[in-house]
């Protein structure tokens, strides 16, 4: 039988010792999926930070607007990818397929989203993520405009800019934390 590989670098706190409030937000997310992704146990070993972290996602993730669900989790897949993070293509690949109801979409996105199978009007959300990703100092009118003519509100366009961003962050905090995916996350949404 081979060794269990750690799940992050830093310690990972058990649940019984975590605070009450974050321990009742990772068993509600057990109880959901049926399995605790490896996020919520590695970014509990700092509870002030695992707090922020998952306050601005969800307000980030979990809005209504124009963007689907589905279009924020293009944005965590293609960015992600540009940032190496292992742990968020592959857990948010699962999402992706899951809320788009398509088992392609992820690989696709991950790749090389210029070839995926998806809308023009998302491609250019994503080609935008993607700027704000690797040259935000580069944003310009000219990218405002060419989001407008498909339909983005200035809303939309601060969302993705900040999806983007965000997921910088948790790309580098799983990369450093050396952040492995939960195996379940391989299959999910794949048919």
């Amino acid at each position: 039988m081979t060794q269990a590989l750690a799940i992050s670098r830093f310690p990972v706190p058990d649940l019984a010792d975590m605070p009450e409030d974050i321990r009742a937000r990772i068993v509600a997310v057990q109880e959901k999926s049926g399995f605790i992704p490896n996020v919520f146990l590695v970014l509990a070993h700092r509870p002030d930070e695992f707090r922020a972290f998952f306050a601005y996602h969800d307000a980030l993730m979990d809005k209504p607007g124009n963007l689907t669900k589905a279009e924020r989790e293009m944005i965590v897949v293609a960015t992600s990818n540009l940032n190496q993070c292992q742990y968020c293509v592959i857990a948010h690949g699962a999402i992706l397929r899951i809320r788009a109801k398509d088992p392609l979409i992820a690989d696709q996105v991950a790749v090389n989203y210029r070839k995926a199978d998806i809308t023009d009007r998302q491609k250019a959300m994503l080609d935008f993520a993607v700027r704000v990703s690797t040259e935000a100092y580069k944003v310009s009118e000219s990218d405002f405009a060419t989001l407008k003519s498909h339909g983005f509100t200035e809303d939309d366009i601060w969302d993705i800019a900040a999806i983007s961003a965000f997921f910088g962050l948790s790309n580098r905090l799983a990369n450093v934390t050396s952040m492995r995916p939960n195996p379940e996350f391989y299959s999910m949404g794949r048919g």
